[in-house]
């Protein structure tokens, strides 16, 4: 799961088994990114199960499909979650900075 173009020469990537609806996907992975590996694959795998039950007539194509734009979507809005908090951080931190020279004069 590395990033093309950024491979650390400490680490080699391995394949890294996962399993999604029962169908198992060979994985190149370095190895301190195969935890996370391991839970992103058992996450999309319990989501896509979850979409299967409702969706019963769909193909792994459109499960997959759905499956992204879901996990897409919930990144985006953390993003945009982490991205307020960030700031109302940035604003208590002036307010802070005020009231510290505030009183030190």
């Amino acid at each position: 799961m590395s990033t093309p173009g950024a491979e650390n020469p400490m680490s080699s990537n391995e394949p890294v088994a996962v399993s999604i609806l029962d169908r198992e996907f060979l994985i190149a992975c370095a190895a301190e990114e195969q935890a996370g590996l391991l839970a992103a694959a058992r996450h999309l795998d319990a989501r896509m199960r979850e979409m299967r039950t409702s969706m019963r007539t769909a193909s792994m194509d459109r499960f997959a499909i759905m499956a992204a734009l879901n996990a897409s979507h919930e990144l985006l809005a953390e993003r945009a979650r982490s991205a307020r908090l960030a700031e109302q951080l940035r604003a208590l931190d002036a307010r802070l900075e005020r009231a510290f020279d505030t009183s030190v004069q």
